[in-house]
């Protein structure tokens, strides 16, 4: 049987000295603080997703997956508020994340996120419409979707980067994912599929067709607000003159390089493989800075979707000294 490295492992126990985990441990005053400051961006995180999910998906039932999908559905045929739908049937979920996702911590996570989306839904429900000239705000569909993804996806990255969750459907995915190796995606795409499905049915199909507007653009939304806009790319420049290659980098640009000996898998050669970052306004400067010193050399541009450590450090003068001798070696091992 093939061995898949994406799926998790089962039974596997890593034994963690002790030199390590003391470098995690905090005092617990900074621990409190840090639980503090966590769930109070969870709670942040909750009430703008809820602004969005009140003000331009319930009026409009635009149903866009998950529970909060499911909600608008139920509320078309249950006299009870859309908040306190979703709090009820996340109720059983709740129960089966802590059996099987972690426990108090899961719950710790979760639970805030959860309770504070219901009530906030609930409120913001009743009292918006009494402050606002008119409810909804807007009568165009299409803009109502676009609005209500990308507010909903604002609220979702500050949940995700304080790392909690506001339960739903990412908890039985999660399940099958670590229970069965069951791709998250994949879970993602049948629940929330299923869920605008039913609710072209339900209501009318143009409605079905926008949720999927707006559940895209709170994916794409949430993912910048979770990890950024990447302003670095990364360069792997393939080379017959790697010092000619590595010093033009150093000398035009600044930035320093890492080197790996390679082989060709067809020809069997020796090559240098040169390794950078670069910010994406001088990809540019970086291609004709190779170009010029070798034409033949093979480049391949990529993007960083982060950068941690000493990027931002520029090359000093002192290192750019073009000569065999100890400076241009030292310059050609700063971390770019």
């Amino acid at each position: 049987m093939a061995f898949n490295e994406s799926q998790p492992k089962k039974n596997r126990k890593i034994k963690i000295p002790s030199s390590i985990r003391r470098q995690f441990e905090q005092p617990l005053a900074r621990e409190i603080l840090r639980l503090i400051w966590r769930q109070g961006n969870i709670a942040l995180g909750t009430l703008v997703a809820a602004l969005g999910f009140t003000v331009f998906q319930v009026p409009f039932k635009l149903a866009a997956g998950g529970v909060t999908g499911l909600g608008i559905i139920l509320n078309q045929f249950i006299s009870l508020p859309v908040g306190m739908i979703y709090l009820v049937l996340n109720i059983p979920l709740m129960v089966l994340g802590f059996f099987q996702l972690g426990r108090w911590r899961f719950l710790v996570s979760s639970v805030l996120a959860v309770i504070c989306f219901s009530f906030a839904t609930d409120l913001f429900n009743v009292y918006l419409p009494t402050v606002t000239k008119r409810w909804p705000i807007t009568d165009d569909l299409l803009l109502a979707s676009i609005y209500a993804g990308v507010l909903f996806g604002i609220g979702m990255g500050i949940i995700y980067r304080a790392g909690g969750t506001i339960g739903g459907t990412s908890i039985p995915a999660r399940i099958l994912y670590e229970r069965m190796g069951f791709p998250l995606s994949q879970s993602y795409l049948f629940s929330d599929g299923a869920i605008i499905l039913l609710a072209g049915l339900v209501f009318r199909w143009e409605v079905a067709l926008l949720a999927i507007l707006s559940l895209v653009l709170s994916g794409i939304v949430s993912d910048l607000v979770l990890e950024g806009v990447s302003q670095v790319r990364t360069a792997t420049i393939v080379t017959k003159k790697p010092d000619d290659v590595r010093l033009a980098i150093i000398y035009q640009l600044r930035r320093g390089v890492s080197l790996w000996s390679i082989q060709g898998g067809y020809s069997k050669s020796e090559r240098t493989m040169v390794f950078c970052t670069i910010l994406r306004s001088r990809v540019a400067d970086l291609k004709y800075t190779i170009a010029t010193v070798d034409p033949d050399a093979f480049i391949i541009i990529g993007v960083a979707q982060q950068v941690v450590g000493g990027y931002g450090q520029r090359l000093p003068s002192s290192a750019l000294k073009m000569s065999n001798g100890s400076k241009s070696e030292e310059a050609s091992t700063v971390s770019g």
